[in-house]
């Protein structure tokens, strides 16, 4: 029988691999055709999607097996620790390096991820860790060669509950259209242009911080997207930390955040109860291995209370600190997707939000891996990016 996504902890590492390509779970008949860009993608990647697609993996039941997914100890160095900090390797064979705001986000023009020397994929890995994201257009890439690089960054996060590619574990799709097919409480809520999103996981929000290990570099591929419409923003932790007082920063230092997943488990303790949520304790402020600048490591979506506070000392705190990483557009960054593009950013140090202005007219279609990073850790001795630069205090 093949193995679940809860039962992949049980195995001995080297059968891991193994197992995880054979998860059950089961195809849909129903949904339809991913658009024509993604279908020319994924045949030149020999991925068949004409006998049902997309693959959804059986999600796990309990709740108290969800905590236990991926929950092992293990060390882990981040490439960008070991990069050249002048990067020269990445800048000298790109044809171009664009920084498209002071403080978030750039782009590399002429390079093809797929060809990147292990050099350079420790440079690059430096270089989102500062720049929190980056955009490489025009890129021919397979699920295959997207997974490859994913390893390279860290452990690959088989997600339980998202559609995935056939045959490629980990590649998870980004397609209304997939997501819609799922029942059992998975299905996105219907949504409306006069509403505020209704759901954190369509606004500000950070990927699976309910991880022991939560992702470090998160890789979206859009191989189809609308001609208008369906930008993506991202906020820099690291701006919102600076943004705070000194008092301030000093009170939220060494504090704790409480993160809840994005979907409700059934409690093996309890089964009769009413589904609830994953939680996991993470440090609030984060200090990052490579740059060791601080970060203000919480999102709206998931990030539900401050360890050690009353719940309305709690909230008082946390909404305004959503709305720093929120309403402060210097700290953000607006893209504009066109057909193949990618982007790599640290989840440690950034929320991000899709624009809906398309309101659905147009499939998105892309894929992503999120490859799993250390657990979060907080040391006093790091500075704040602004400290790190001279930029002030």
């Amino acid at each position: 029988m093949a193995p679940s996504v809860s039962d992949i902890k049980e195995l001995p590492a080297q059968s891991q691999e193994e197992a995880i390509a054979q998860i059950k779970g089961t195809f849909k008949n129903d949904v339809p055709l991913p658009p024509a860009n993604a279908r020319a993608r994924l045949e030149k990647a020999g991925i068949d999607y004409k006998q049902g697609y997309p693959f959804y993996p059986e999600p796990p039941k309990w709740k108290q097996e969800v905590a236990q997914i991926r929950a092992e100890e293990r060390s882990y160095v981040d490439p960008g620790s070991r990069a050249d900090p002048e990067k020269k390797a990445l800048f000298g064979a790109a044809k171009e390096v664009r920084d498209l705001t002071r403080h978030i986000g750039t782009e590399i023009v002429g390079l093809q991820l797929k060809d990147l020397t292990d050099k350079q994929k420790d440079e690059l890995a430096l270089l989102i860790a500062e720049r929190t994201v980056v955009f490489f257009r025009d890129q021919d890439l397979s699920p295959q060669e997207q997974r490859k690089l994913g390893e390279y960054y860290g452990v690959i996060e088989v997600h339980p509950q998202v559609p995935q590619v056939p045959g490629v574990p980990g590649v998870t799709l980004i397609w209304a259209d997939a997501r819609a097919a799922l029942g059992n409480g998975n299905k996105i809520p219907e949504r409306s242009f006069r509403l505020a999103y209704p759901s954190g996981s369509f606004g500000w929000h950070a990927d699976l911080d309910h991880e022991p290990y939560p992702p470090g570099v998160t890789h979206l591929h859009q191989d189809s997207v609308p001609e208008v419409g369906g930008d993506t923003l991202w906020a820099s932790g690291y701006g919102a930390y600076d943004k705070l007082s000194p008092t301030f920063r000093k009170l939220l230092d060494g504090l704790n955040g409480i993160y809840r997943s994005a979907h409700a488990y059934l409690d093996k303790e309890n089964p009769d109860a009413p589904p609830s949520f994953v939680t996991r304790v993470h440090p609030l402020v984060r200090t990052h291995p490579a740059t060791g600048w601080k970060s203000l490591f919480l999102n709206r979506g998931h990030t539900i209370g401050i360890e050690g506070l009353d719940k309305a000392e709690s909230d008082t705190i946390l909404n305004y600190l959503f709305d720093v990483y929120e309403r402060n557009v210097d700290i953000q960054v607006r893209w504009h997707w066109t057909p193949g593009t990618s982007a790599l950013w640290d989840n440690r140090i950034a929320n991000h939000t899709v624009s809906w202005d398309y309101e659905g007219e147009f499939g998105r279609h892309g894929t992503r891996v999120s490859s799993l990073a250390e657990k979060p850790f907080f040391d006093p001795k790091s500075k704040s990016r602004r400290e790190a630069l001279g930029l002030g205090p």
